[in-house]
């Protein structure tokens, strides 16, 4: 291995400008020299004594009784001066600079450390000190090669900038962009919070199937496989719901879940076909009560993550402390309108929609044609959380009909900043009405709505022996992430979102290591 070349992959700014397996060469290269002299770059363990946050934190007193403390980190930079080092480590809590000197470190753990590339894990002991220009340090003792790195860094200046790549590469996401870890922390903080809410009301958080004989819950068309065993089809769940529905009809007053969903649709900024809701169902409560207790859920959630209730999402600021707004989506049309459609038939609202330049010849019943004025005409407006209430019966197939208007259900879909966070029913639980319903649906599905839900039998049957009264209620995650997170798409708040696959051409990083194994 030449000289020029390990300074070459040293340096970030250069590595870039070389072919991707010729880098990944020369690192393998450093792995064999390392192994013919007995020193393994890939150790079982490591002992650290603090995370570099802690020991940051608690700087003075480490320094002033120095203290040896250790730590586990990737090198982020890396710099040489005569006869020293400069390096930045970075481990899962914070950065720090790390000094190396040659009379402090054994000629072997220099030498390695000589060697060492951007991107390698490394075990470092030693005492903090401040540097002349005040920053604080840890002043290397001894050191260990604890992983070598194979692949390079991104560009330090440019950072891991493709979007596409950034999702397809989560892993080098985290590494180079600490503030991706952030969100990710925060999301987990969020999902406790609101576990330990529901709890505290005594909601008992269960598991249901996420292979079924039958989808429905939801609006959407399934993913489809084969179960050989069975000899029958089965559907990834696209909604909990049908199924935490037989727990309240067994006894349960209160469930809920945190779940996987599936919808074999469309990929955009608010949707990813595989996406994490939270569905909870409540016996003997109506939609207005779940609406309060939804909006009270929000409300601490957002206070203890940020200690405040405005909190920024793109241009506008959201305050989650005010009453929250509740307007029927007839009474929303009207406003933005001025037209009332709980007024009109089906061909006149028809007619009425394409005045406003909405199309509507394709729509089936009058409950779309609704359905699409108000999603063209009012979705775009709700910045400040609003509860968007009684939907059209066409719209809402497992919702209870409205107490003063048999058009319309007890529905409510809450809205920030334009898009829909949770929708919530008074539950369906006439079986002669949810079976009414189901056959509609199955008219709409002959009519040609592939995201019409079929007949689920086992769902009457249980129906029949009788559900109470319940409230229920299903909200995205994912979506709820996005605002406590000011996140923009829904794949940066997902880990690993679906993606097209590349046809860039590139080769990849396992046939180059194949190809080094080979010539090796």
């Amino acid at each position: 291995m030449s000289d020029e070349k390990n300074r070459t992959d040293n340096n970030s700014d250069t590595e870039i400008s070389i072919p991707l397996a010729e880098l990944i060469k020369v690192r393998r290269d450093k792995v064999l020299e390392l192994q013919n002299k007995n020193i393994n770059p890939y150790p079982y363990s490591y002992k650290r004594t603090h995370h570099i946050k802690d020991a940051i934190a608690d700087f003075d007193s480490l320094a002033e009784a120095e203290t040896s403390i250790s730590f586990a980190g990737r090198i982020m930079l890396k710099r040489k001066m005569g006869k020293t080092f400069f390096a930045d480590l970075r481990d899962s809590s914070e950065r720090i600079q790390i000094y190396v000197r040659k009379d402090k470190v054994s000629d072997e753990q220099f030498d390695i450390f000589n060697s060492v590339d951007l991107g390698d894990i490394v075990g470092v002991e030693g005492f903090m000190f401040t540097t002349k220009t005040g920053e604080k340090t840890l002043k290397v003792t001894s050191f260990e090669l604890l992983t070598k790195s194979l692949h390079p860094l991104p560009d330090k200046h440019s950072g891991l900038t493709d979007t596409e790549q950034r999702y397809r590469r989560r892993y080098a996401d985290l590494i180079v962009n600490p503030e991706v870890r952030d969100v990710f922390r925060m999301r987990s903080k969020i999902i406790q919070m609101v576990r330990d809410y529901l709890n505290n009301k005594d909601f008992l958080e269960v598991e249901t199937p996420i292979l079924q004989p039958m989808y429905g819950g939801g609006n959407a068309k399934p993913f489809k496989t084969f179960y050989n065993k069975l000899d029958r089809d089965m559907y990834m769940r696209i909604a909990d719901e049908l199924y935490l529905k037989r727990l309240i009809v067994g006894g349960y007053d209160k469930v809920w879940e945190l779940c996987k969903d599936f919808r074999n649709e469309g990929i955009d900024r608010f949707h990813n076909p595989e996406f994490t809701m939270i569905e909870m169902y409540w016996a003997f409560a109506d939609y207005k009560d779940m609406a309060e207790l939804f909006e009270n859920m929000l409300r601490d959630t957002v206070f203890a993550i940020h200690g405040k209730y405005k909190i920024p999402y793109g241009e506008n600021e959201i305050d989650f402390e005010p009453k929250f707004r509740w307007v029927s989506m007839l009474d929303s049309i009207k406003e933005e309108t001025g037209v009332d459609f709980s007024e009109l038939s089906y061909e006149d609202a028809k007619s009425k929609a394409k005045e406003f330049h909405v199309e509507s010849d394709t729509l089936i019943n009058w409950g779309k044609v609704v359905e699409a004025m108000w999603e063209e005409k009012v979705e775009p407006t709700l910045i400040q959380p609003t509860f968007i209430t009684d939907y059209p019966v066409e719209i809402s197939p497992l919702a209870k009909k409205h107490r003063d208007n048999p058009r319309l259900t007890e529905r409510f879909e809450l809205f920030i900043s334009t898009f829909e966070m949770g929708n919530a029913f008074s539950e369906l639980n006439d079986p002669v009405d949810q079976m009414e319903r189901f056959i509609q649906q199955g008219k709409a599905m002959e009519a040609g709505d592939d995201e019409a839900q079929p007949l689920d039998d086992d769902c009457i049957t249980a129906l029949t022996y009788g559900m109470p009264p319940t409230a229920g209620l299903g909200f995205g995650v994912d979506r709820l992430v996005m605002v406590l997170t000011n996140q923009h798409t829904i794949r940066d708040v997902v880990f690993f979102p679906q993606m097209k696959e590349t046809g860039d051409g590139s080769v990849p990083v396992s046939k180059i290591l194949a190809q080094i194994i080979d010539d090796e």
